[in-house]
């Protein structure tokens, strides 16, 4: 055989198993091909060679995966490469970018002294080996600075002469101080609205300013003018919305806080009410209050700290008593914990070993797999040809839509019944997923296959399917093919779901094969 030999055989392979001609599907089916012919061909063994290079951690789950292709070796080892964290400079060196940009926003405005303070603090912290937390800790002192600032004052000297806000000396010296009577008695509006707005921007009950607030703030502080303009109402529309949802998420964590709070707390004191026998009148009404309180009714956080002090106070009066009597049960509890974990962790596994179907008592998916794992084995040792035939009830939908989900249960039922009657006891039936079932005849051909559906389907069309003294109509469409005229099982098995698709393009309730 020579090598065009095994280029022909490679597309025609591609072609059975119903595969598009892409490089890394022909590279797969070519050494697959070319070892088949006894030919040697080292662009097929560079994946065996790549392997005996890693480690014996990832040739283990190497194996485990059953990676064939030079694509997929790569797609494992980007994987692998996404699963691991970012690391610590990673997340200092994106800290530290958003530390210096706002820094650098701060400079710009410079001419106050708790400025200069607060810049020699952050620069002894970035000369010295700081933790992502403290960067974090210092970049909101500059948000909450440049947002609180106010510099309108420079704004009332513009009368007397040039204001420059990024030289103070040079504003000093263009002073005119003759009409400095007449422009200090002025009021420079628009730079008072301008402050006000900004401070009504900052959050009043939410601890931080975000990002986008500290930007607008800063942009109205530096250009007041800017408010004269209609390119800012949207931004500034924006900005107030966000600080309404910042306070709104904080006032929601402070009541769930509380919520929390307040349910541990009832929970504890109801359970030691009930077990107490000298309870008082005072606990009690305190109970009861408690069982009628669902969150929702307090807007008042002076109310709700009254109520959590009055059952703090109930609860250490009580809390001895409730002491002991946790002792005194603490070892049984811990036995009986012990004892659900172990049956949580065996029911389990018996969910995970389970191989049927819950409502069909048919074989489920999962041991079907199986089966037809097993059949495929025997096929490639022995040949021993078998059949796969899907079932799919037609309009089963209408079913529960007319009748309600317990007919569509009922009509499984039946159906399952009906087919593992029709089946040999060397045939594998099981319910494949909702309406669709499967049928594995071992040692069948297809037209061996094409008899079974037939039977099933005619019998399925004839069944008195009887819920609630009414009788539900019923068929079923059938798609068969088999194992020898097909390259793989996965392509019979796609055969087969091609011919059930073929029965229901055809008119239902009928047998296609492929």
């Amino acid at each position: 055989m020579n090598i065009q030999e095994i280029i022909k055989k490679s597309i025609k392979r591609l072609e059975l198993e119903g595969k598009l001609l892409t490089p890394d599907f022909y590279a797969e089916a070519f050494c697959k091909e070319a070892s088949k012919a006894g030919f040697n061909v080292e662009d097929c063994s560079k994946l065996d060679k790549f392997k005996s290079m890693l480690n014996k951690e990832f040739q283990e789950e190497f194996k485990k995966y059953h990676l064939k292709t030079i694509s997929e070796f790569a797609h494992f080892l980007i994987s692998r490469l996404n699963r691991t964290t970012p690391s610590h400079c990673a997340n200092l060196l994106e800290s530290q970018t958003v530390f210096t940009r706002r820094v650098l926003q701060v400079v710009e405005a410079l001419h106050n002294k708790e400025a200069a303070e607060l810049a020699r603090k952050s620069l002894e912290l970035l000369n010295r080996t700081s933790s992502p937390a403290e960067i974090d800790q210092y970049r909101q002192l500059w948000i909450n600075f440049i947002t609180t600032y106010d510099d309108t004052f420079l704004q009332k000297l513009k009368l007397l002469g040039a204001v420059d806000t990024t030289n103070l000396r040079k504003t000093v010296e263009n002073l005119n101080l003759q009409n400095a009577n007449f422009a200090l008695s002025k009021p420079f509006e628009l730079s008072n609205v301008a402050s006000l707005l900004v401070a009504s921007l900052v959050p009043s009950i939410a601890s931080e300013v975000n990002e986008k607030i500290a930007t607008i703030s800063q942009k109205i502080k530096k250009d007041p003018s800017l408010l004269e303009s209609s390119s800012i109402e949207a931004e500034i529309k924006s900005a107030i919305s966000l600080r309404i949802a910042l306070d709104k998420q904080s006032v929601k964590e402070m009541i769930e806080s509380i919520d929390g709070v307040l349910d541990k707390l009832s929970l504890r004191l109801i359970e030691m009410i009930e077990s107490s026998d000298n309870s008082t009148i005072e606990i009690q009404k305190i109970k009861k209050e408690l069982e009628s309180y669902n969150g929702s009714g307090i807007a008042n956080f002076a109310i709700a700290h009254k109520k959590l002090y009055t059952i703090a106070v109930a609860l250490e009066e009580n809390t001895q008593a409730l002491t002991k009597d946790l002792k005194k049960h603490s070892g049984e509890v811990a036995i009986l914990s012990k004892r659900v974990e172990q049956l949580e962790q065996e029911l389990e596994r018996a969910k995970e070993q389970s191989k049927e179907d819950f409502l069909t008592k048919l074989f489920n998916k999962r041991a079907l797999d199986e089966f037809m794992n097993i059949k495929e084995a025997e096929f490639a040792r022995y040949q021993k040809n078998f059949t796969v035939v899907f079932f799919d009830l037609d309009f089963f939908k209408a079913v529960n839509d007319t009748y309600g989900h317990d007919a569509g249960d009922a009509v499984l039922f039946t159906f399952a019944k009906i087919l593992k009657q029709e089946a040999r006891n060397v045939d594998i039936v099981g319910r494949y997923g909702g309406e669709e079932f499967i049928a594995i005849l071992g040692e069948t051909d297809l037209d061996g296959g094409v008899i079974f559906a037939d039977k099933v389907r005619s019998k399925v069309q004839n069944a008195r399917m009887m819920y609630k003294e009414r009788r539900i109509e019923l068929t079923v469409s059938c798609g068969v093919s088999e194992r020898k005229t097909r390259f793989s099982l996965q392509s019979t098995i796609k055969a087969a779901d091609e011919a059930l698709y073929k029965a229901k393009q055809n008119g239902r309730n009928r047998v296609e094969t492929k």
